[in-house]
């Protein structure tokens, strides 16, 4: 699909490269979700019914928590319970 650049925009992009990048600044910038923690976060895929997501989905609503954020509050909650206690950092939405 063709883009249509002005010349104004052409003129700016090769005054901004002939200037410089800042290359600590760029490499700064991460990509993605933001993170958790100091360290990389694991995704893991979880099979639930239909009641089971309907039920988890419900609570996460009430508690305006998103259904990750539910499951991490769940899963440091049982953790806790049975002694094993997880660092929880909450992500705020």
């Amino acid at each position: 699909m063709p883009v249509n650049i002005t010349e104004k925009q052409l003129n700016a992009w090769v005054a901004e490269a002939e200037d410089g990048y800042n290359v600590d600044a760029l490499k700064k910038r991460g990509r993605g979700r933001p993170g958790r923690g100091p360290e990389a976060s694991q995704v893991v895929t979880v099979r639930l019914t239909p009641e089971e997501l309907e039920s988890l989905d419900r609570i996460a609503a009430e508690k305006h928590l998103s259904r990750s954020e539910m499951m991490r509050q769940a899963i440091t909650a049982l953790t806790a319970a049975e002694g094993g206690g997880i660092r929880h950092q909450a992500r705020h939405q």
